[in-house]
């Protein structure tokens, strides 16, 4: 059973920088890929980032915006995030599946409680 628990969330002007961690009690962590999703109010959750080795793939609405690692030997991966928007106002959520990573919500078995993201105008 993998338990995920999630870090960092907070309140912060546009324009500020936060980083999500998320930790993670997986034996062999490193062949979990890890993914950050996010769910607004009234809207569906939606991809953020994933990563499984090297670099990591991001929804167009955050690239160049926020980056996700991870560190194997910590069982931890980051998100950090950069230039916030109020749009970025959300519910972040760390997931962890099996093998390689996937932009998809069904396909991660293994999920955090969320940590809130709130951007201020």
């Amino acid at each position: 059973q993998v338990q995920l628990v999630e870090s960092g969330g907070g309140l912060v002007q546009a324009g500020g920088s936060l980083r999500l961690s998320c930790a993670a009690s997986a034996r062999a962590f490193s062949t979990y890929a890890m993914g950050w999703f996010r769910q607004a109010p009234g809207k569906e959750r939606e991809f953020v980032a994933a990563i499984r080795w090297g670099g990591g793939d991001y929804a167009d609405i955050v690239k160049g915006r926020f980056t996700i690692s991870r560190d194997n030997a910590k069982n931890t991966a980051y998100l950090q995030m950069n230039s916030l928007k109020p749009e970025d106002t959300a519910v972040y959520y760390c997931a962890a599946k099996y093998g390689s990573s996937s932009l998809l919500v069904s396909d991660y078995g293994h999920w955090g409680q969320g940590t809130q993201v709130t951007v201020s105008s």
